[in-house]
């Protein structure tokens, strides 16, 4: 596939930026997802990624649903289904790639957009960026139980409820985001982190983010036990002995990935 609606640019750093680029307001066209779900899974196998960052072209991070798009689709012809379909693949590529997904919030990121930003792995927002779920006003649902994963009960509610916007001081007074920086400030700090993930062994980082994602539903008992095991299986690993041995001898460690 050769991506229309996503642009791609993998640095020398090993950090790649993934750019929503569906003007003017980066809608969750259908076409939009499938490529969103094809960049992730063809970034995740990337030797030359090691971490990525993903933010929205222009002024909008992503502003969910493509309504227009929308109104001609019926649940009797399955495109209700499909388009379903396309959105959770979209979402759970980011939140099963490989690498770290580092998301820069530029602009509103709504309904779908949120999702996006929710199954990303660290979030930074511009000051004037927001998240929301404005379905409630447009006749749909959807968005809640990624909502839930960064907000609080009775926040999640009121935002699904009346379709309040958060914008990103809040979002970082409440713990959401890690920065809320100013606009052009934005994607020097994205990519800082991205860059500092990035410096670290790409097979713990990996396998990092896998134990995470795994751990999240688990009990205490159980999802330390598979942390043990991860840990288990890095510490036999080649990047895992260069990292003990940099450490001893003060030195920057050269990882290779294996």
């Amino acid at each position: 596939m050769t991506p229309e609606l996503v642009k791609i640019d993998v640095r020398e750093d090993f950090v790649a930026i993934v750019h929503l680029a569906n003007p003017p307001v980066n809608a969750h066209s259908q076409q939009l997802l499938t490529e969103v779900a094809w960049t992730f899974d063809h970034l995740s196998d990337r030797d030359d990624v090691r971490s990525i960052v993903l933010t929205g072209e222009g002024k909008c991070f992503c502003a969910g649903a493509d309504i227009k798009e929308r109104v001609g689709t019926t649940r009797e012809d399955g495109d209700h289904w499909q388009n379903s379909r396309r959105a959770r693949e979209a979402y759970h590529s980011i939140m099963e790639c490989q690498k770290p997904v580092v998301a820069a919030i530029n602009g509103p990121a709504l309904g779908g957009g949120l999702a996006f930003v929710a199954s990303c792995d660290i979030l930074v927002a511009s000051e004037t960026a927001c998240i929301g779920l404005p379905e409630i006003g447009v006749g749909l649902l959807g968005g809640g139980r990624h909502c839930q994963r960064l907000f609080s009960h009775s926040r999640l509610r009121r935002m699904m409820l009346t379709g309040m916007r958060v914008f990103g001081p809040e979002l970082y007074r409440l713990g959401v985001v890690e920065e809320s920086t100013a606009p052009e400030d934005l994607m020097d700090r994205a990519l800082a982190i991205a860059g500092e993930i990035a410096a670290k062994s790409p097979l713990a980082t990996k396998l990092a983010k896998h134990a995470l994602n795994q751990i999240e539903e688990m009990t205490l008992r159980d999802g330390y036990r598979f942390e043990q095991s991860m840990t288990g299986e890095l510490s036999k690993s080649e990047d895992s002995k260069e990292a003990m041995r940099a450490f001893v001898e003060k030195r920057d460690p050269v990882f290779e990935g294996r």
